[in-house]
């Protein structure tokens, strides 16, 4: 699918706008203002995507993860959103094996191997998840990738340890 056009255009950043602010109610009414047909659009799926997620309503965050998978596959925040809404749902090993195959098609996005870190430390696959986190480190920088592995609670298995990798 192409770009959005105006109006609809307007309304999705609208919508991006209203939910930055922490206003997810007047997001999804600006998003109602979109052409219907316009409501599988990849960047639209995206946005309520992130709605959801921020609400944790995980089951239907995996529905519209699935749904921008199928209209497209070339995006990783479809294979991104899909493996961790499945991780959410405590399905952490189907997060991983669905996530594995994105790392060959998207091999500079450091997201993806971070994501993979947090699903084999989850599993208790601590070599594996050291292996993840180099990769992520690598793509996309030490300071930045340490700093959110900081604060983040699926690697505590690891935390001490986080400023020798």
């Amino acid at each position: 699918m192409g770009e959005l056009e105006p109006p609809d255009s307007h309304h999705l950043r609208a919508a991006v706008g209203w939910l930055e602010l922490g206003l997810p109610d007047e997001a999804r009414r600006e998003l109602t203002l979109l052409n219907p047909a316009l409501r599988r659009h990849p960047d639209v799926l995206s946005l309520e995507w992130s709605m959801l997620a921020r609400q944790h309503s995980w089951e239907q965050a995996l529905v519209v993860a699935l749904k921008l998978l199928h209209c497209d596959r070339t995006r990783a925040t479809g294979w991104i959103h899909r493996s961790f809404a499945l991780h959410e749902l405590k399905r952490t090993s189907e997060a991983r094996e669905a996530l594995l195959p994105a790392v060959s098609l998207f091999p500079q996005d450091g997201t993806i191997p971070y994501n993979l870190a947090c699903y084999a430390c989850q599993l208790g696959r601590l070599d594996e998840a050291r292996a993840w986190l180099r990769q992520a480190i690598k793509l996309d920088g030490r300071d930045t990738v340490l700093e959110q592995a900081r604060h983040d609670t699926d690697l505590l298995p690891m935390k001490d340890e986080l400023d020798r990798l």
